[in-house]
């Protein structure tokens, strides 16, 4: 694909003003990311992996077909599939067809892979509560919320429903 120039009268460049908010938020993005990332390296998870395991523990019988859990993730399928693959080899996730539909692939929680989230949970919450949460006032977690929304519409991103282990019970 070719990129053509465009004349620079054209180009809308931010102003100092949206540079004012525009360089926070993204390295905001940036170091958040990577700051959940490394709480969960250290459980032997990546975050997207960490995703994966939360949007099975909140499934029917802890199964998703992969396409949903892709959307849930927000990852490709080719990603999920390589997240999974590693998964498996832990023993923390089966794949398989789906029994009503040969022509899907589900992804299912092992009993040992649940074991795993409800022990990684507690840290990963603790985590996005110290860096994110108990440093915003609910009106700005309101509007957080909205904010994200409307970039998430923008972007045509799909917006899953609210999961992350809100099924995951404390291990007894």
């Amino acid at each position: 694909m070719s990129h053509e120039a465009q004349p620079t009268d054209a180009i809308r460049w931010l102003t100092p003003h949206e540079l004012e908010s525009w360089m926070p938020f993204n390295g905001m993005l940036l170091a958040l990311l990577s700051a959940l990332d490394a709480q969960l390296r250290d459980d032997g998870l990546s975050l997207f992996s960490y995703l994966v395991l939360a949007g099975l523990s909140d499934a029917p019988e802890r199964t998703r077909p992969m396409s949903d859990l892709a959307v849930l993730a927000n990852g490709s399928l080719s990603r999920l599939s390589h997240a999974v693959s590693t998964l498996e080899k832990r023993g923390w996730v089966r794949r398989c067809r789906s029994p009503e539909n040969g022509r899907i692939t589900v992804a299912t929680l092992t009993d040992a892979g649940y074991d795993k989230l409800a022990a990684t949970a507690p840290g990963h919450v603790e985590t996005v509560r110290r860096l994110v949460l108990d440093v915003i006032s609910e009106e700005q977690l309101q509007q957080l919320g909205t904010i994200s929304q409307a970039i998430l519409t923008a972007m045509d991103a799909p917006c899953p429903p609210p999961q992350g282990g809100a099924k995951v019970k404390p291990m007894a």
